[in-house]
């Protein structure tokens, strides 16, 4: 049997009102429309539910018997929505951004400060790891949104492009002639390099532009993350070419950034999610002031 929680209202209704009238009104309906409900549902149980006369509505002796039962059930139906619903409103006011290590330590933790200063009912939970954890756990759901240089598509990730950097040089801040807005490829032959591991699709875009440019390093590490690149840099372990997001972890170190030319090498950056879910209401937002953010910055150093 298919009841409808419609009829079993009506139902509960003309059995607490003794009216259809007043359980017509209750219901916002006619009460010619709340005596079709209570038909069918009379049909489809196979037994009718009142005895009425002009003037009484009295549940019969079935009728009794299914209202104690109708009355537990809707009470905890109208309980599991109420506690759903808040849950619900709950989750639209928590946005939880997975992004690889630098940019979640050197870049969102202030975008996420004054962004929250303007919408202190949101709350933004941040995930900092490799990209290969991030996209599982925005397919799982886990994370709304993973943030990173995502080089290649995957299944059932829709990928937009959030940004668009460049990749730049670092060196160790203590001698005055590499002190250089702009530095080509080529200026780079028979220096030491610190590298990431050559698995890494960020270091075989660097590696195809050094060899482009007929540059051979000799690198003295292989790293998986980029806050170690840069330190090591600044403890005078050679060069290293990174994203110019990097800009503001650089800003804590004795490190010099040049802009790479010679080409202008540029590498996109994206916003990821799951094909299969809603975002909540106020990703866009975060977003679109996210690219506002770093455009600030950005443009300042004239490093993009």
């Amino acid at each position: 049997m298919d009841f409808t929680s419609r009829q079993l209202r009506a139902f509960l209704l003309v059995a607490e009102h003794r009216s259809f009238t007043r359980a017509a009104e209750a219901l916002f309906i006619t009460p010619s429309a709340l005596s079709m409900a209570i038909r069918e549902l009379e049909t489809q149980l196979g037994f009718r539910l009142f005895d009425r006369t002009t003037r009484h509505v009295v549940p019969t002796a079935y009728g009794n018997e299914l209202l104690g039962v109708t009355r537990r059930n809707l009470k905890e139906l109208d309980a599991a929505m109420c506690r759903l619903g808040k849950s619900a409103t709950e989750a639209g006011r928590v946005l939880s951004i997975g992004a690889t290590p630098l940019f979640a330590a050197d870049v969102l933790p202030e975008a996420i400060k004054e962004f929250r200063g303007h919408h202190p009912d949101l709350r933004i939970q941040l995930f900092d790891g490799d990209r290969a954890t991030i996209v599982p756990m925005v397919l799982s759901g886990k994370l709304d949104i993973g943030l990173g240089a995502f080089f290649r598509p995957a299944p059932g990730i829709r990928r937009t492009p959030l940004f668009r950097f460049s990749l730049m040089l670092i060196r160790p801040d203590d001698n005055p002639a590499f002190r250089r807005a702009t530095t080509t490829w080529a200026a780079l032959r028979g220096e030491t390099s610190i590298t990431l591991t050559p698995t890494s699709p960020l270091q075989q875009l660097i590696d195809k532009h050094l060899a482009k440019a007929g540059v051979v390093s000799y690198p003295s590490a292989s790293l998986n993350f980029l806050n170690t690149q840069i330190a090591l840099v600044e403890a005078g372990e050679g060069f290293a070419v990174i994203p110019s997001f990097g800009l503001p972890a650089c800003r804590n170190r004795k490190v010099w950034v040049s802009r790479l030319v010679n080409p202008v090498v540029s590498l996109d950056f994206y916003q990821i999610s799951n094909r299969g879910r809603k975002l909540p209401p106020r990703s866009a937002e975060f977003m679109s002031f996210l690219q506002n953010y770093i455009a600030r910055w950005a443009g300042r150093a004239g490093i993009l």
